[in-house]
C-alpha cells in the first residue's frame, strides 16, 4: 500500500506541474500576441493612385475634326492654314 500510495502521489505532483507551466505559457503567448497587434503595422502597402497622363492626340484625327470646322464655315480659309501648319508641325 505505501507504494500505491507513493506512485498516486508522484502522479498528483507531476499533473499539477505540467498544468501550472501550461497555463503560464499561455499567459505570455497571449501577453506577447496582444502587444504585437496592438503595436503592429498593416503588412501591405496602400495602392498609390497615378492619374494617367493623357494621350497624344492623333494628328489625323484632328486634321478631320478641323476639315469639318472648315466646311461648316466656323473656320476661316486663314484660321483652317494656321491650324493644319500647327497640327503638322
Amino acid at each position: 500500500m505505501p507504494g500505491l500510495l507513493r506512485g498516486v502521489a508522484r502522479t498528483a505532483v507531476i499533473a499539477g506541474t505540467a498544468t501550472s507551466v501550461s497555463n503560464r505559457v499561455s499567459r505570455r503567448q497571449a501577453a506577447r500576441w496582444s502587444q504585437e497587434s496592438q503595436s503592429a503595422e498593416p503588412q501591405y502597402a496602400e495602392p498609390q493612385y497615378v492619374e494617367a497622363a493623357p494621350a497624344a492626340p492623333d494628328p489625323i484625327e484632328q486634321l478631320k475634326q478641323l476639315g469639318e470646322l472648315h466646311a461648316s464655315g466656323v473656320l476661316t480659309d486663314e484660321e483652317f492654314q494656321a491650324q493644319k501648319a500647327k497640327i503638322l508641325g
